[in-house]
């Protein structure tokens, strides 16, 4: 199945100072799939991912909490633990540049370079960039002197330095990627890069003097090595360099980099350069994807449309998600993601296709054979016709995971499994069943398996626990990964008996999913992180805020809403019905006779039928889970304005 013996993916280290969110989960839910993908075809592999502690950012933010940089990433890394696990994200190494491995390797490196002349001392004068901890030439500035990557104002800042003799490798690194062409994907990034070098390159700045949270250059501990020199030698210290020569033989230069394309200079001009200083070969591939809006917007805290991965798998299950990212958009490019899309794809996709072609198919082996599939003594053309297209699938799929197509790998698996599907409709295995026609039903049964099992094994990279599932159900022993690919170059085996259990993707209802979202995005309203604010308003907007008094006269359970009331208020002038996600916190009784604050101009929405006109006000605890609503500290009539 595939040319390469070994197989050594990455992933970005993923800075500890962010929250996890779609954009991590993407990337390192690609390089899983690669990594399973390589393991089932009989392949060597190396999967690390990892985060990045040193910098500005991080040490500000640590004295702003009251704690050490240590202390901060010690925490906070857990929080990328957690999600891999949730995930189920199969990394054999997890790096962190605080390490002390890590920090002998870095240490190493940079001497190696100033011995060899590619380092030396300088003094640098520029702007620069605190957020992403760059220096910005004016060439690539954006308007108004700002970051071209996340606009902020840059800073004036001149400091002594160690200096990267880059412009040294111009040259090499050029005619490098002239001899590779694929070593770059997709292609417009090859093109973006190698403009770039060819534009000249500037020796850069590798040290800093201006903060301590980083691993000191050796010799001279005034000086801590700059964030992003250090952190690109982590996949060098996961491959063992210097010293594990046998792990550096078999997986360098085979190293495929997945990132974000918004750090694609620094992996394909930077990084190669400073391998190529080393006297090693640079990667044999750096992919750069594209970034997810949602719903057509950028995402954005301010706006609360997040993405939260943890709150997806939460609700869609890990497998939905893991196979909607990877299907909806062309790795590579910018992808735009929606729940309702997600929702329609469980449906359609996984529910109405995948998981009905399974269930028709062991439903009939148990009804009209006993739960055992017969081997297939002849076959018709409709038969050899999908196991043909199931050997031409195999194919394709293979072709477009080589080129890093995981939408077009998964296009390819559901044509077949449209086919399947449609072979069930064409050869009617039940009305075969009812005329006893024994020896076709069994061959009909038997291909369908057959097909199944193929399914199984090439979802299994993107879906893991569902491929376990569908192997399980099918009688076959031990699971789609240990199998490997080759399983399919077989027969499936007669006499196998199935073991059909509960369907694999229940069918989403639209209508209760809106309503149920609607009350999640009410329930939101009562989750502020403590440490974050609200982008600052107007008194003018504050004022079209209408809020007044009102009393609570009626409090009721929402029926197949576990976090829903509805709850009836009196204004004085006019009664008003509210549903909200306070049930974890009160019981029904407690509420009646509450004097609260409602807010009255909200639109309406409805929530599990119940039409909703309005919110309450209540405060959530920054230490715990507890929640208290707004109450008067005095009588006040019914229907009052608070201003």
């Amino acid at each position: 199945m595939s040319s390469d013996r070994t197989f050594y993916v990455t992933t970005p280290i993923y800075y500890v100072n962010d929250v996890p969110h779609i954009g991590h989960a993407y990337t390192t839910i690609a390089a899983d799939v690669l990594a399973l993908y390589h393991r089932m075809a009989g392949d060597r592999v190396l999967f690390c991912t990892g985060t990045d502690e040193h910098g500005q950012k991080i040490q500000a933010t640590a004295q702003a909490k009251g704690m050490t940089a240590q202390e901060l990433a010690d925490r906070t890394v857990e929080n990328f633990r957690r999600l891999w696990e949730v995930l189920h994200i199969t990394h054999d190494d997890f790096i962190r540049t605080t390490e002390p491995r890590h920090e002998r390797v870095v240490q190493a490196i940079f001497q190696k370079l100033i011995d060899q002349g590619d380092i030396y001392k300088g003094t640098y004068e520029g702007l620069y960039c605190v957020p992403c901890e760059t220096y910005v030439p004016e060439s690539q500035m954006g308007e108004g002197h700002t970051c071209p990557d996340c606009r902020r104002p840059l800073q004036p800042m001149t400091e002594e330095s160690y200096f990267f003799r880059i412009s040294r490798y111009q040259e090499a690194l050029l005619k490098f990627y002239e001899e590779n062409p694929d070593a770059i994907q997709p292609r417009s990034r090859y093109n973006e890069v190698v403009s770039f070098i060819r534009s000249g390159l500037n020796d850069q700045s590798v040290s800093r003097t201006t903060l301590k949270w980083g691993i000191p250059v050796p010799g001279d501990e005034r000086h801590v090595i700059y964030v992003w020199f250090d952190a690109l030698i982590n996949y060098l210290t996961v491959c063992g360099y210097p010293d594990d020569e046998e792990r550096m033989a078999a997986f360098w230069p085979a190293v495929h980099h997945l990132v974000g394309k918004d750090i694609i200079r620094f992996h394909c001009v930077v990084w190669p350069a400073m391998l190529l200083a080393l006297g090693l070969t640079p990667p044999r591939k750096v992919f750069a994807h594209g970034w997810w809006t949602v719903e057509g917007e950028k995402m954005s805290k301010s706006k609360g449309n997040v993405v939260d991965p943890f709150e997806m798998v939460d609700l869609y299950g890990v497998d939905a998600f893991r196979y909607f990212l990877l299907r909806e958009v062309a790795f590579g490019n910018d992808g735009d993601f929606s729940e309702l899309a997600m929702v329609q794809r469980i449906n359609s996709d996984l529910a109405n296709d995948l998981g009905n072609l399974l269930n028709r198919t062991l439903q009939m082996v148990e009804r009209f054979q006993g739960g055992r599939v017969l081997g297939a003594t002849e076959k018709e053309p409709l038969d050899e016709e999908i196991l043909a297209a199931a050997e031409a699938t195999r194919r394709t799929y293979d072709e477009a995971m080589g080129e890093f197509a995981f939408d077009e790998a998964l296009k390819a698996l559901w044509t077949l499994i449209g086919k399947g599907n449609k072979y069930i409709d064409t050869t009617m295995p039940w009305k075969l069943g009812k005329e006893g026609r024994s020896d076709r039903l069994a061959a009909v049964l038997s291909t369908l398996c057959t097909v199944l099992r193929l399914a199984a094994l090439l979802v299994s990279p993107v879906m893991p626990a569902t491929a376990r599932t569908m192997w399980r159900q099918l009688g076959l022993e031990g699971t789609p990964e240990e199998a490997g690919f080759a399983a399919a170059d077989s027969p499936f085996p007669a006499g196998i008996i199935v073991a059909k259990g509960d369907v694999l993707f229940p069918r989403i209802d639209i209508e209760a999913w809106k309503e149920a979202r609607a009350a999640r995005e009410i329930a939101k309203s009562f989750d502020p992180d403590p440490g974050e604010h609200e982008e600052e308003i107007s008194i003018d907007d504050f004022r079209k805020v209408e809020l007044r008094v009102a009393r609570i006269v009626a409090a009721e359970p929402v029926p197949k809403a576990d976090k829903l009331f509805r709850i009836d208020v009196d204004l004085g002038y006019e009664r008003r019905t509210i549903v909200s996600g306070i049930r974890e916190y009160y019981k029904a009784e407690d509420l009646v006779g509450k004097t609260i604050i409602v807010v009255c101009n909200l639109k309406p929405a409805k929530l599990r039928g119940v039409e909703s006109r309005g919110m309450l006000l209540a405060a959530e605890s920054c230490r715990d889970d507890s929640l208290a609503l707004l109450t008067l500290d005095g009588a006040m009539a019914l229907g009052s304005r608070i201003h």
